[in-house]
Formats: C-alpha cells, structure tokens, sequence
C-alpha cells in the first residue's frame, strides 16, 4: 500500500457512509450515501458498491477506515460492531489494503483489530482533530463538526488535541461530544417548551420532526445533504414540513401561515444554537482557550458555525488539499478526508 497514489478515505457512519479520494495528496472526489445500518449490514455492502460505481479504481486503492456505525443496535456490542463492519470491508477490497485508524494505536490490520477494537471505534472525530492540528499549529483553534447527527468540539493547541478523552461515553462527559445535528435529531430532544405566536407551548415528546425540517424551511440545509428519511415518512416539501412541526405543538399546518412556521423554525434554531453555545463554553473554558479562538467549521451543519464564534474558517479551505470542485463534499465528509491524510503521511 505505501506504494499507491490513490488513497480511499471512509468513514462508516450508522446513518451514512461517506468516503473521499485522494491522490497524491489532492482529494479528487468525495460524496456520502445514506446507510441506515441499524437496519442491516446490506446497507453497507449498498454503499461501497455505489461507491465503486462511481469511482471504479477504488478497487485498486488503499483504504484509510474510520467508523462509528459499530454503536448501531444491529450489533451485540461496539466490539462486535467493528469487527463486523471490517469483515464487510474485507468482502469487498483485499484485506491486505485496508488500514483502519485507531488513533493513539496508530494503524491496524483487519486480524488486528479483535486486539485493538475499542481505539479503533468512534475514532473518526480524532482523524478530523488530528489532521486538523497538524495544519493549524501556529496557535490555538477550536474545531467544531456540525454533523447530521452530533456534533464535535474540539481544542487544539499548537499542533495538538488538547482533550484526553478518546471514547463516545469520555466525551458525552466532558461536552466534547453533543449529540446534536442539523437532519437526524428529533426537535423534542432541543427544547420542552418553544414561542409560537408569542406564548410559550409545551413541546410533544414524539418523533414528529427532525432538526432537517427546521433548516429546510430556513433554507439553510442543502436538500444534496437532506438524505434521512422524514420523521413521518413523508415528503420534504414546504407543505409537509410545516406539518411536522406543526404536530410538535399539536397544531396542523393549516392553522398558522408559512410565515409562522418559518418563525417556529427560527424558535427551534435559536434553542440548538443556545444548547451548542453552552458547550462550546465548557469546552473553551475547561482548555483555557482565550474569547475569539479561531474555529474550524466541518460537517453538513457548518452554517452553524459563523454564529458560535466571530472567526470560522472552512475545513474544506484551510484544512484539506482539494479542488475546488469537491470543497463542498469535504467539508461534510472531514473524517474521510482526514483518515486519508493520515494514512499518507504515515506512508511518506
């Protein structure tokens, strides 16, 4: 593999597969599937092979893997999440060029990963750290990866993570890791009560809408990273959108004009961005990260990022090496992007 130009770069999410290539440094493509993979590995194998599809030398590349996708209920555990997902890997590229990152541990093999599983599982923010450190090490920045699902907030100090939490379960502890994002969660997890028409409404604890319902009618979601499925199965126009949320506050769109549901949209987004400001806060505080750090935006939620902080840069612009062209695509998929730069620095 240290031989190889081309380096495939993926990052095995449970809602989503997203995956770039590189070669010679530069990335050349990057794109995301939608793998819903608490349903089935099936989804997985549906992924790689749209991949393949679209890049037919992948099957000759080598392959930097990250993954999350082993927390998903299909499993028994996170062990046999990842042992799992590397074995369908392994079905489909040569064991002998797969490297999957496991941080501190550096690199394994697919037969080494029964030993090295827990470093290897939910490593991908650590990839997107990582590289990031490595291209901003004058000083102090903070990255923050607004997914479709969670979010990542990370320090960094002059080439290094500052956090020594390394696990999903350290990070939910220290604020690292909120699991909020801009399509999956469910608006009921945000907030328990939210202004409509200048009173406040207790919230419905169902399933009715998701945070993708929200920046829909905001206009700030791009409908190329809207891939879930809606919260009722329905369709993701303005009309059935309004009605997801009107059923959050037992209304139904018909009883308040798009206006007003615009401005519940609005209600909806200033509560995540309060809840994501108060981590944000715990996070710069417990690192001693000065007012005014630079942050570091990524993921598909990267609109987020300019009203947490007066100085974001583009982890697509400042971080990554690609063209112009797939900017867009790196910036949702950094693990990807990340993982494939580490793996070709390890080989220079």
């Amino acid at each position: 593999m240290r031989e190889a130009t081309t380096i495939v770069g993926w990052d095995i999410g449970g809602a989503h597969v997203k995956a770039c290539v590189m070669r010679d440094g530069e990335v050349i493509g990057a794109a995301q599937w939608p793998c819903p993979l608490w349903q089935g590995l099936d989804h997985l194998h549906h992924a790689l092979a749209a991949a393949q599809q679209r890049w037919p030398a992948v099957s000759q590349a080598g392959h930097a893997v990250t993954m999350t996708g082993e927390m998903v209920d299909l499993f028994a555990d996170r062990e046999d999440g990842v042992l799992r997902i590397a074995a369908a890997l392994s079905q489909t590229f040569a064991p002998r060029s797969l490297h999957f990152f496991a941080g501190d541990a550096g690199w394994c093999a697919p037969d080494e990963l029964p030993r090295q599983w827990r470093h290897v599982a939910s490593a991908n923010w650590l990839a997107t750290a990582l590289h990031c450190a490595m291209r901003a090490a004058e000083g102090d920045a903070l990255l923050i990866d607004i997914g479709s699902t969670t979010t990542d907030l990370i320090a960094l100090r002059r080439g290094r993570v500052l956090t020594a939490a390394r696990s999903d379960a350290e990070r939910l502890a220290s604020g690292e890791l909120v699991y909020q994002g801009v399509v999956r969660t469910p608006l009921c997890a945000l907030a328990q009560r939210i202004a409509w028409r200048g009173s406040h409404h207790n919230v419905m604890n169902e399933f009715f809408a998701t945070s993708a319902d929200v920046y829909r009618l905001t206009g700030e979601l791009d409908a190329a990273h809207d891939q879930a499925a809606s919260a009722d199965g329905a369709a993701k126009d303005a009309k059935a959108t309004q009605q997801r949320l009107a059923r959050m506050i037992g209304l139904d769109a018909r009883d308040g004009t798009p206006q007003d549901w615009l401005a519940l949209a609005r209600q909806w987004k200033r509560q995540q961005l309060n809840a994501l400001r108060r981590e944000v806060e715990r996070v710069t505080r417990s690192h001693g990260l000065a007012d005014g750090t630079p942050l570091i935006s990524a993921g598909c939620g990267d609109f987020l990022v300019g009203e947490l902080g007066a100085s974001a840069l583009r982890y697509a612009d400042h971080v990554a090496c690609a063209s112009p062209q797939v900017a867009g695509w790196v910036q949702v998929c950094a693990p990807s992007v990340a993982v494939a730069a580490l793996l070709r620095l390890q080989g220079d």
